[in-house]
């Protein structure tokens, strides 16, 4: 809530518009791409959330868009939040890091922890791990684990062939109509943010999980209970 706060006061002072989000997560590729546009799409997301007084959570790299994407963020003055896993810090970490950089043990607690930090999603052009990221989050929506908004910026038609996948796997029956709606896409930065700012979900399912606490109290519980020897009792006979 001090947060919240704090960024309001920052965003007045600054005269930025004020978005209803405080942080966005941003899946893209640590590679470039063969596409000028692409690298300017990164340019672009990061000046815009600097215009919105939005904070930057990504997977941590200073390389490909990643680099562009956390570089225009931060010279804009926002805070930068990387999670990367320590054995990826020396192939995509060159130079000096950006913002703050949080190691974390593996590819799944980079996800969680991003996912956790985050108010909404967005993916730029990516390879297989922005793809996976990407359709976690828009999972976890569909089991509803969080109701954050998920936006795909499809630059130059990039995620057409992923869109129309996703449609015909509505035709198909595999996912239902009100879920396809999970998703949001725009071929502009601009847009796509609009978008996200005014988005309100129909989408409702009635599951009920369990608070990461209690998940993290009973994982640890888990663990101890591993490590302690096993003691088997011979119970008497009681057979006729």
């Amino acid at each position: 809530m001090e947060r919240e706060m704090a960024t309001d006061v920052a965003a007045k002072e600054k005269g930025e518009k004020r978005s209803r989000f405080s942080r966005i997560c941003v899946y893209c590729g640590s590679q470039p791409g063969k596409k000028a546009s692409y690298r300017q799409a990164a340019i672009d997301l990061g000046k815009e959330l600097v215009e919105r007084g939005i904070d930057l959570v990504y997977g941590g790299g200073s390389i490909g868009l990643m680099g562009l994407v956390s570089h225009a963020v931060h010279d804009g003055g926002r805070h930068v939040l990387g999670v990367i896993p320590k054995p990826l810090m020396p192939k995509e970490l060159t130079g000096m890091p950006v913002g703050e950089v949080r190691a974390v043990s593996d590819m799944h607690e980079r996800k969680a922890e991003m996912a956790r930090e985050a108010d909404a999603f967005i993916a730029l052009p990516g390879g297989y791990g922005t793809l996976e990221e990407l359709l976690e989050v828009i999972t976890w929506y569909q089991l509803g684990i969080h109701k954050k908004p998920v936006g795909l910026l499809n630059v130059d038609g990039f995620y057409n062939s992923l869109l129309s996948f996703i449609d015909m796997a509505v035709d198909e029956g595999f996912i239902s109509q009100n879920a396809r709606s999970i998703i949001i896409s725009a071929p502009s930065v601009k847009e796509l943010i609009r978008m996200l700012e005014e988005y309100e979900s129909d989408y409702e399912v009635n599951l009920v999980w369990e608070t990461e606490q209690k998940l993290e109290r009973e994982s640890n519980l888990v663990w101890e209970a591993e490590q302690k020897p096993l003691n088997f009792v011979l119970l008497p006979d009681c057979s006729p």
